[in-house]
């Protein structure tokens, strides 16, 4: 069983070598019980909100995480995927400016992905 900050590290790995752009990763352990990491990117189009869906989903499945759910569509602009201490999420741009997750959670820490894991 993984540590979340290993979780997160993983994620934010697998989103950049897919060529997600963003990628902010913010620890919300002491904001909210719903997560200790959000993972946040931007994708260039739905295909490649797909790519970078299924690499997460897959390299943390590979590591005996699999996600407990998986909310939205890539035609949404969306997509959630909930690992349980680590929620990733997928946007275009329009839609990560639209919902303003960073403006939400202002309070949450961000994190350089060197301190991860």
């Amino acid at each position: 069983m993984l540590k979340p900050a290993e979780m997160a590290k993983l994620a934010a790995t697998a989103m950049d070598e897919k060529m997600a752009k963003e990628i902010t990763v913010m620890r919300t352990t002491d904001v909210t019980v719903l997560a200790d990491y959000f993972i946040l990117c931007t994708a260039s189009s739905t295909t490649h909100i797909k790519t970078i869906s299924d690499a997460v989903e897959h390299v943390l499945t590979e590591a005996g995480e699999p996600p407990r759910r998986r909310e939205g569509e890539r035609s949404s602009g969306w997509v959630l995927i909930d690992f349980g201490c680590v929620v990733v999420h997928v946007f275009m741009e329009e839609a990560r400016e639209f919902y303003d997750l960073e403006r939400l959670w202002a309070d949450a820490e961000k994190i350089d992905m060197a301190q991860l894991g």
